[in-house]
């Protein structure tokens, strides 16, 4: 892989990772278009993500120390919320990874279907949280609701993020509260998948490309950052409209190009 790959990769991964248009499904389609044969494949995504979790523990560092102050209760929900994509990723990964790889048609079309559904539930989300008038605080009920929605989101194409705050308008919970636990949300997945796919990758002996993965790495940091801040403002007046809109024209492409052009 060429460091001008790695950076487009690393900025697409921090753009698309905390807005809700899925970074999974952005990294499939421009590998799939540049034509990017990264070595240790799962490994490198996953460092990406670990490049844009550098802007989660600095916007929400507070938050994280507050998960460590007694009584401990966000901490017990976070752990209740990352249960069902741990499980969901341990029984499924490698089908799903298998499907939506095969750079054929049909992964194209999966992965269109994929982008669909996420621009119908943030559709779904944005309607839900407008007409929401007595929101309610993070509890156990709502923990449990959007660790399902996680567990749904391995798809590559189901933005995690988005599909996250949709479980969290489903149950109610308080915009910027909804927001806040999703992003802490993804520090435990992402940490988890980094050791499983360190390992998996150690034991196939995969020849890793440190220099373009470090410069993939600090680009993902950088325009992850950014993107929280969108995120954050998006989330607050409940308005994804243009994120469904652009889902739809990405999976229309995705399918398009396999068709016209064979990538």
């Amino acid at each position: 892989m060429r460091i001008w790959q790695a950076i487009i990769l690393g900025a697409v991964q921090g753009f698309t990772e905390f807005l809700p248009v899925s970074s999974s499904g952005h990294l499939l389609l421009i590998e799939r278009w540049l034509n990017v044969d990264t070595d240790g494949g799962l490994f490198f995504d996953i460092m990406l993500h670990m490049g844009t979790l550098i802007p989660v523990c600095i916007v929400f560092f507070n938050s994280i120390k507050g998960l460590f102050v007694k009584p401990y209760k966000t901490l017990l929900y976070l752990f209740i919320a990352t249960l069902p994509a741990a499980i969901a990723g341990f029984l499924f990964q490698d089908k799903i990874e298998y499907l939506y790889k095969g750079g054929t048609l049909l992964s194209a079309v999966l992965l269109s279907f994929s982008f669909i559904f996420t621009a119908a539930e943030l559709f779904f989300a944005g309607k839900i949280s407008q007409k929401n008038q007595n929101a309610l605080p993070l509890s156990a009920k709502s923990s449990i609701i959007m660790g399902v929605f996680q567990g749904l989101a391995i798809v590559p194409g189901l933005s995690r993020s988005g599909t996250v705050i949709t479980g969290g308008a489903i149950a109610r919970l308080e915009k910027g509260k909804n927001a806040e636990f999703a992003f802490l949300m993804s520090i435990p997945i992402i940490l988890g998948a980094a050791v499983v796919s360190g390992v998996k990758v150690a034991r196939q002996g995969a020849d890793i490309e440190i220099v373009p993965m470090l410069f993939g790495v600090i680009t993902a940091a950088v325009s992850g950052y950014i993107a929280i801040g969108v995120m954050l403002a998006a989330v607050k007046k409940a308005r994804f409209g243009r994120f469904s809109l652009y889902l739809i024209l990405l999976a229309f492409l995705s399918v398009l190009t396999k068709v016209l052009f064979g990538v």
